[in-house]
């Protein structure tokens, strides 16, 4: 049986080792002469305005974190609609219950301000 998973193990270290032998003939046959330019921001032809180091709002953050916890929503969801028939009600129910807790904690949030950005 894991026999079957030898041509897939063969492609991941083929794959692996052609990207690491790229980076590094990169690496050795780029040039390397950094100066003030190349070490200067771009920003789509403007010279910039203030620091690109800036701290970035944790409203930023509380989305990423809100969008990770609702996109494994769906990666959950997913399967259980393929097998929808075949799990009957005691599946359903399982689901209903799934939702209406991620709804609980969606309303929970709403009610909080996470999605105000003021």
């Amino acid at each position: 049986m894991l026999a079957d998973y030898i041509p897939i193990g063969i492609m991941i270290i083929f794959g692996v080792g052609f990207a690491i032998v790229l980076t590094k003939a990169s690496e050795w046959l780029g040039p390397k002469n950094p100066n003030d330019v190349k070490q200067s921001i771009y920003e789509s032809g403007m010279e910039p305005i203030k620091s690109a180091r800036e701290r970035i709002s944790i409203k930023y953050y509380m989305v990423a974190m809100l969008f990770i916890l609702f996109d494994i929503e769906v990666v959950f969801m997913y399967p259980w609609a393929v097998n929808f028939r075949s799990l009957g009600m005691f599946g359903f129910i399982e689901m209903v219950i799934f939702i209406a807790i991620l709804m609980a904690g969606f309303l929970y949030l709403w009610k909080k301000g996470a999605f105000e950005w003021d």
